[in-house]
């Protein structure tokens, strides 16, 4: 492949997904000419092409939820996550800023601000040219620099052709979508506002969250109808495992009849204003969903119930009587490649090195992290093209740790058993508790933990601000 510092070839993206974006941003932020394909589009008689999760053409379309999760960087990994970015001109962290939402101590996004902030940035960027098409099957030989960032959905031709080039047989695995419901359909005399543990957000918010309170016997009852309530039945999907961040409820209820109220309807941290003395049994929590402040997402209510019951069913719900449903839940499938198997460190495959892989495709899981890798596979793609060499971030930061995961890093046995993986802490080289704080004064062991996540994050973001002093070479 031509590696020329004069070279003023494009590169091309393939998915317009928060990944694609991402990575094209960082292309032509570099200098370098870049392609981005979308497959979502007006064909030429009119009709929509879209996925089945999608519902618009927009670029970065957020399908599965609205939060970009805790934004803060010193004690939760996903908020260091977010730092880091924002450090690398992420155009998706910039895009999120730019559109938040209440949403307590997470980083929530208005979903239609969002997608058309990132669609209008990168059709009004002179290096980016958008072309809305599907690559059916391996991007043609003569690319040769392609960043594959088709995502969870990736068109079945081109899914094909990569799994028969890899060798490997297709890893998938479920995704859930929860129900997003009109404000002014929730019965406030029940339901009231307040952030789990009156924790502030970005916005200054502790009010964020509407809940929903359960007695022992409304959570029974509640329990039983989700069990026997009718599933959506996938045939060819049936083997698929789920991955355990974005289980539907049902099968969360399967597991026990507890596991929603130590999961999601956890009433930790919350007291019902109406009755301060009295606990709630299970609490649900929705979450804003869009700047107007009039769409609410039912947190951790991805669900696999036909929709004919779930109105039914979550009607159930104290608050929630007479809810008007602006989306019923559903479900799709992800698609994974075995990365520590087939990916190198700069994200390309080892078998065809003109392809490098970003997104969910990778192993990741998130929209915070898929963005991540789509940011590093376009500098990669950026510095080959320019005839530089650019390492991955050392493993001490969070996008290093991602890179470390998705290609084997520290891992026996890599590939032997690849699955998805949020970023998380346990993915970093540790660091011993610290037994004193910055002052010298004895921290309690109740809260070393939580000092030594602190120091963690902090570690990160020197390292990665000399990363990016002596990146490339």
């Amino acid at each position: 492949m031509s590696t020329s510092p004069n070279s003023t070839a494009p590169i091309h993206v393939v998915g317009g997904g928060l990944a694609g974006s991402e990575a094209a941003w960082q292309i032509a932020q570099a200098g370098v000419p870049v392609i981005l394909h979308e497959m979502r589009r007006d064909d030429a008689t009119g009709a929509q092409v879209r996925t089945d999760a999608h519902q618009t053409d927009g670029l970065a379309e957020m399908v599965c939820s609205n939060s970009f999760r805790s934004d803060d960087w010193q004690f939760n990994a996903v908020g260091l996550l977010h730092a880091e970015m924002r450090k690398l001109d992420s155009l998706i962290m910039s895009a999120a800023d730019q559109h938040q939402v209440p949403a307590g101590g997470a980083l929530a996004v208005d979903r239609d601000g969002f997608s058309a902030e990132v669609t209008r940035r990168i059709e009004a960027h002179p290096l980016i040219t958008i072309v809305r098409e599907e690559i059916a099957g391996l991007p043609p030989e003569d690319w040769d620099n392609v960043v594959v960032a088709t995502g969870p959905l990736t068109s079945p031709a081109l899914a094909d052709a990569i799994l028969e080039l890899s060798g490997e047989g297709q890893l998938s695995f479920f995704d859930a979508i929860a129900p997003i419901i009109h404000v002014e359909s929730i019965n406030m005399d029940v339901a009231w506002r307040q952030s789990r543990y009156d924790k502030e957000g970005p916005g200054g918010d502790a009010a964020a969250y509407i809940n929903c309170p359960m007695n022992k016997e409304q959570y029974e009852a509640f329990i039983d109808a989700l069990l026997d309530g009718p599933k959506a039945e996938f045939k060819d999907w049936e083997h698929v495992p789920y991955f355990d961040g974005c289980l539907p409820i049902e099968v969360m209820a399967e597991r026990g009849r507890e596991t929603l109220r130590h999961g999601p309807m956890k009433p930790v941290g919350l007291t019902n204003p109406r009755d301060p003395t009295v606990k709630s049994y299970a609490i649900v929590q929705l979450r804003q969903d869009n700047a107007l402040a009039t769409l609410w997402n039912m947190v951790g209510f991805q669900t696999k119930l036909k929709h004919g019951a779930q109105a039914e069913v979550f009607r159930m719900i104290p608050g929630l009587e007479n809810a008007q449903f602006a989306r019923l839940g559903g479900l799709h499938r992800n698609t994974f490649i075995n990365s520590p198997r087939l990916l190198d460190r700069s994200l390309r495959m080892k078998l065809a090195p003109r392809l490098r892989f970003a997104g969910q495709m990778t192993g990741v899981e998130g929209y915070v992290e898929s963005a991540a890798t789509g940011l590093l596979a376009g500098r990669f793609a950026a510095a080959e093209r320019l005839g530089k060499t650019l390492d991955a971030p050392p493993p001490t930061t969070a996008l290093g740790a991602l890179v470390d995961h998705v290609t084997g890093g520290h891992l026996e046995g890599a590939g032997s058993n690849f699955q998805p993986m949020n970023i998380n802490y346990g993915l970093l080289p540790p660091l011993e508790a610290p037994k004193v704080d910055e002052e010298g004064k004895k921290i309690p062991l109740k809260e070393r933990g939580r000092a030594k996540k602190r120091l963690m994050s902090v570690r990160a973001l020197k390292d990665l601000e000399g990363w990016m002093a002596g990146a490339v070479a």
